[in-house]
């Protein structure tokens, strides 16, 4: 039986786990098993630099801090060595990076996932990550807004040129 000290020491993991997962906007479990010093090195780098913390923990500890924030159904995917991402921002950036590095290594792959309080498996993790980036979708929607204007202009400068550069008249008054 372990001592007391060792019990509290692992409750504190558990705990300060479910916090980092409750204050997560997205999370992946992923297969950790198969990767190369050197891919894991560039893995971690690419998390980092998208504000996703990564890390490697006991399925136990993993499990109970999933139950504690109601992910419970997460538990059966814990199995062999796992690690887990977390994204307090970004939904997609874990998905999305983390199905970037599943497709290179053949023995790294998505196990499951959660996103805004609902769980996913591993086809909806890959869902995700195939969702253009936050960036990608503003400039598509602003593209879309200015688009008409854009069509009004052209046919305005069409009618300039069609009547030789002249500025309209003015009605007269009555």
């Amino acid at each position: 039986m372990p001592s007391q000290k060792i019990l509290e020491s692992k409750q504190e993991i558990v705990r300060n786990l479910a916090e980092k997962i409750r204050g997560s906007a997205a999370g992946v479990l992923v297969k950790y098993e198969g990767i190369t010093v050197e891919d894991d090195t560039k893995l971690r780098a690419a998390l980092r630099a998208a504000g996703v913390e990564y890390c490697v923990m006991k399925n136990s500890l993993t499990g109970r801090a999933c139950e504690e924030v109601g992910y419970g159904d997460l538990k059966q995917y814990l199995v062999g060595m796992t690690a887990i991402a977390l994204s307090e921002k970004d939904p997609v950036a874990p998905a999305k990076i983390i199905k970037e590095y599943a497709d290179k290594i053949e023995t790294f792959e998505i196990k499951a996932g959660f996103v805004d309080g609902g769980l996913l498996d591993a086809a909806g993790v890959g869902t995700l990550a195939s969702i253009p980036s936050k960036e990608t979708l503003i400039a598509k929607m602003l593209g879309s807004m200015m688009a008409p204007l854009y069509s009004f202009a052209r046919v305005l400068q069409a009618k300039i040129d069609k009547d030789g550069g002249a500025p309209a008249e003015a009605p007269a008054e009555a």
